[in-house]
């Protein structure tokens, strides 16, 4: 399993709705993370909006393309875009570039 993890930038204006989003994920969207290969996916906000996402996986790039590929992913990904700064990609699971890890303690 390969650990994954990325960082994002959530706008000041949008933290608390951003939160709320997320204590209640589609179910549907759930799921297709889970059958396209998403295991132990976490998200940690930071005040500021930094967002810290992990996730394990067996092939992250195969993993992106599957939701890449959902209907669910299309609509999650255009109504979360707004609450982003910055994106490198169209859209946000676009510009999850994996940081290299330099230590892991098992």
């Amino acid at each position: 399993m390969r650990r994954v993890c990325f960082l994002l930038k959530v706008r000041q204006d949008r933290i608390t709705e951003y939160r709320e989003r997320h204590a209640a994920v589609w179910p549907d969207m759930l799921l297709a993370l889970s059958e396209c290969g998403w295991h132990n996916y976490s998200l940690f906000l930071r005040d500021d909006g930094l967002l810290v996402g992990y996730l394990e996986t067996e092939d992250f790039t195969a993993a992106q393309e599957a939701m890449a590929a959902t209907e669910v992913n299309a609509r999650w990904q255009k109504d979360m875009a707004p609450f982003f700064e910055a994106l490198d990609g169209d859209r946000p699971d676009e510009a999850m570039k994996p940081l290299t890890e330099v230590f892991h303690l098992a």
